[in-house]
């Protein structure tokens, strides 16, 4: 499912114009993002948490030639399913 299935979907469901089910889509990503961006975790009880990871640098190896590079440190955002979610998936 992509993005445009998923507003067809709430759409269909909502009885709202598609134009309205993917205003409210977008605008629940961008708060998500700017949430997660900002270091604060979105807890969606039963789906899952949106938190933002750190990775601590590192030393990798060039594929090309075998030499070591130095990766630096970052964050990264991450998901993690809740229970009820992980339930779903697994039935």
């Amino acid at each position: 499912m992509n993005k445009e299935d998923l507003v067809k979907e709430v759409s269909k469901k909502t009885r709202i114009s598609q134009k309205l089910a993917s205003e409210v889509i977008n605008l629940t990503l961008e708060t998500i993002e700017k949430s997660v961006a900002k270091g604060k975790k979105v807890i969606l009880v039963g789906f899952g948490t949106f938190e933002l990871r750190h990775r601590a640098a590192r030393t990798g190896r060039n594929p090309q030639n075998g030499s070591e590079i130095h990766i630096p440190a970052k964050k990264v955002p991450a998901f993690s399913a809740g229970k009820k979610f992980k339930e779903l998936a697994n039935s």
